[in-house]
């Protein structure tokens, strides 16, 4: 296990608290962050494992998770609008933030996710706002990415399996993040 990730404790679940019914359901006797992503994938609570991976996740590792939920649907974005360069510009400028997550940086990747998401707001693009919206993960919740990435993808397929497909895809991807200790 990544020595970065915390191992979940009582004063974790106060300090984040997840929703009653996850509480309910978690073991208590487990503590390893990995293998509660496991078995909530296993149960299919897809969105319980997506809120909990980033709260368990490094800087590093959840603007990566971020990145890499938008890079699922930017093709989605630039087939509808091939000369709009924002999000794959705010995509570009956010992974600057991952190696150097400097407040120059990180300004950067704002100012670009703001401007591709208003775009993609004011077009009323499912693809167009998650990748903006993704993209924007230095400075704001990466679980909330992931969710809109599936979402784009699911729409754009018009398929439920499409985004459970994207969602799993996410996150096992997130997982391999925990798994590999960051260099």
């Amino acid at each position: 296990m990544n020595p970065t990730i915390p191992k979940i404790t009582d004063e974790w679940i106060t300090q984040n608290k997840p929703c009653k019914e996850a509480v309910d359901w978690w073991d208590k006797n487990e503590r390893d962050p990995v293998k509660i992503l496991k078995k909530l994938i296993e149960v299919k609570k897809y969105s319980w494992a997506n809120w909990f991976i980033v709260r368990v996740m490094t800087y590093h590792d959840y603007v990566s998770y971020a990145v890499f939920a938008a890079e699922q649907v930017l093709d989605i974005f630039e087939k509808k609008y091939p000369e709009d360069k924002r999000p794959r510009q705010a995509i570009e400028a956010a992974k600057k933030c991952i190696d150097d997550p400097s407040k120059e940086n990180k300004n950067a990747s704002a100012a670009a996710a703001y401007a591709a998401y208003a775009y993609a707001y004011a077009a009323a693009s499912a693809a167009a706002y998650a990748s903006a919206y993704a993209s924007a993960s230095a400075s704001a919740a990466a679980y909330a990415y992931a969710y809109a990435a599936a979402y784009a993808y699911a729409a754009a397929s018009a398929s439920a399996a499409a985004y459970a497909d994207l969602q799993l895809k996410i996150l096992n991807y997130g997982i391999k993040l925990l798994e590999e200790p960051n260099v």
